[in-house]
């Protein structure tokens, strides 16, 4: 029993600072949730002051420490303020995962026009890159931490209608290598490659396509639930993974080996 108890408390956030962009909803709502429950103070992060409050309040209710904090996180004067905020509020930041993401509908492919591919750009790596460095550089000159990008399998395995995008998960996936050597030892860095996933955006999908889809391309035969991405990212952010860094977890029921 002792042995088993020690590894619970390895999964344990008691006492840690987590930001989470793109933490109002899906995902990142999955994600702030479980890091409140483990005991984390969690800062919600996303363009919407409002959204971010409602959540924080949800957590507080339900007996956790949160924040909310609207910042757009392709604007790297958003995370600027949005980092010395977290630093003068809380003095740390133990976990930093960065969950924000866009992926706009286009035409044909030569009707991309420049802003839609600088803004997918800007929100899906630049802003990544300027928190992951910010923060991580703080987090290597004290006692540490994690730091999870959430990915997508469109990097690997990239679908015609979400090019931008997949090309800026890629980026993601090698910036997540390459920052564990450039941050370790002090801070690692993994990321969360998610395939489909009913969050509320998948509202919009047709579901008698996507359940025929699934059955051909995804292993499992489904899209995941979103509290089904909390494993990966409870075992990242906490001590349950002190030997992991610069790994991309897949969770995506299987569709990258899917049948093509």
């Amino acid at each position: 029993m002792e042995s088993q108890a020690s590894a619970t408390d390895r999964f344990s956030l008691v006492g840690r600072v987590a930001v989470v962009t793109g933490g109002s909803r899906g995902l990142g709502a999955a994600i702030c949730t479980a890091f409140a429950a483990q005991g984390a103070t969690v800062v919600i992060v996303s363009r919407k002051q409002q959204a971010c409050d409602d959540l924080a309040t949800r957590l507080q209710e339900a007996g956790g420490t949160a924040a909310g904090f609207a910042c757009h996180v392709g604007h790297w004067a958003d995370c600027d303020t949005l980092i010395e905020h977290v630093y003068s509020q809380f003095g740390r930041v133990d976990v930093l995962v960065n969950n924000a993401g866009m992926s706009p509908t286009y035409g044909a492919i030569g009707e991309v026009s420049e802003g839609l591919f600088d803004k997918v750009i800007a929100v899906n790596l630049k802003g990544p890159w300027r928190l992951a460095t910010q923060i991580g550089t703080r987090m290597a000159a004290s006692a540490g931490g994690s730091i999870i990008n959430v990915t997508s399998v469109g990097a690997v395995r990239p679908g015609k209608t979400e090019l931008p995008y997949a090309a800026a998960k890629a980026g993601l996936n090698n910036l997540t290598i390459g920052l564990s050597r450039a941050l370790g030892p002090q801070v690692r860095v993994n990321a969360i490659m998610p395939g489909a996933f009913l969050t509320d955006m998948s509202d919009s999908w047709d579901s008698s396509t996507f359940d025929a889809f699934a059955k051909r391309k995804i292993v499992l035969a489904r899209g995941g639930n979103p509290d089904e991405i909390v494993g990966a990212a409870l075992y990242l952010a906490s001590d349950a993974s002190s030997y992991t860094t610069g790994a991309v977890i897949k969770v995506d029921g299987g569709a990258v080996y899917a049948p093509a």
